[in-house]
């Protein structure tokens, strides 16, 4: 290989790689802001943990269990009807505007 081919591929490889770079750094500016949610996953579709007896994502015995949260856009969760922090029941949730 000459070293102007060496240094056409370094050039290419170095632009592929800048423009992946400014593509994840985009996507991550355009990520909006995310808040737990109680009550409003449905059985075994939770987030994360939902109080005693349970680990981790999906583990939510019941639909709208008051201790298991789901990630939701920031601000929307009380128009979901959710609560930001964790509460006793599982009634289904009512949606406010």
């Amino acid at each position: 290989m000459s070293a102007n081919t060496k240094a056409v591929a370094a050039v290419a490889v170095a632009s592929v790689l800048a423009a992946a770079a400014a593509a994840a750094s985009t996507a991550q500016a355009a990520a909006p802001a995310q808040e737990k949610c109680y009550g409003v996953a449905l059985k075994g579709h939770n987030d994360c943990k939902a109080g005693p007896g349970t680990s981790c994502a999906g583990t939510s015995s019941v639909d709208y269990q008051g201790n298991a949260w789901k990630l939701v856009t920031a601000g929307t969760c009380v128009k979901l009807g959710g609560t930001l922090e964790a509460h006793a029941g599982n009634a289904k949730p009512v949606p406010r505007s």
